[in-house]
Order: C-alpha cells, then sequence, then structure tokens
C-alpha cells in the first residue's frame, strides 16, 4: 500500500514574506533506498518517490488521497512566534 504525507512546507532562512507559504504538499514515501555500485549516489527503483502534488488546502490533499487509497500522515505545520519590537525599546530600558 502506497504511504505519502500531507504537510505545509515552512519557509527557508532566505525567505522573508509569506508568498507560497499556504499551498499543502501530498509526497510519497520512498521504498527501497539503496547506493548505486557505479556512481556511488543513492538511488531508488520506487519512481513514486519523485511525486510531489501541490494542493490549495488541507482538505483537497486528504480527499484526493482517500479517493486513491492511499494511507497518509499530516504534519501540521509550527506557527510563527511574532514578537512586536519597537525601535524606542533600545533606549528606555
Amino acid at each position: 500500500m502506497k504511504k505519502a504525507k500531507i504537510y505545509k512546507p515552512s519557509k527557508s532562512a532566505m525567505q522573508s514574506g509569506n508568498k507560497n507559504s499556504d499551498k499543502w504538499f501530498l509526497e510519497f514515501f520512498t521504498n527501497d533506498t539503496g547506493i548505486n555500485p557505479l556512481m556511488g549516489w543513492e538511488s531508488s527503483t520506487d519512481t513514486l518517490g519523485e511525486i510531489k502534488l501541490e494542493f490549495s488546502d488541507k482538505n483537497m490533499a486528504i480527499e484526493y488521497a482517500k479517493k486513491n487509497k492511499i494511507n497518509y500522515e499530516i504534519i501540521e505545520p509550527k506557527e510563527r512566534k511574532l514578537v512586536k519590537k519597537s525601535y524606542s525599546d533600545n533606549f528606555t530600558k
């Protein structure tokens, strides 16, 4: 049975804005990884590991997984903690 994870990616350290942070992804787990004896790279015969499906919300990804009989695991995103800072705080403490 196919197994996948449904997640919302966190932004990288190089991103300051929130563009493209509202999409959810369904990505299959890779099975049977091994080392290619010729080149030494990690390889697999499982081509589902190369597929990454994009959805506009979490419910659409869950419906797709249920409709196609895919076992799935939902990874909830971590919420950012915003600390409001003021320039004047540098001088009033």
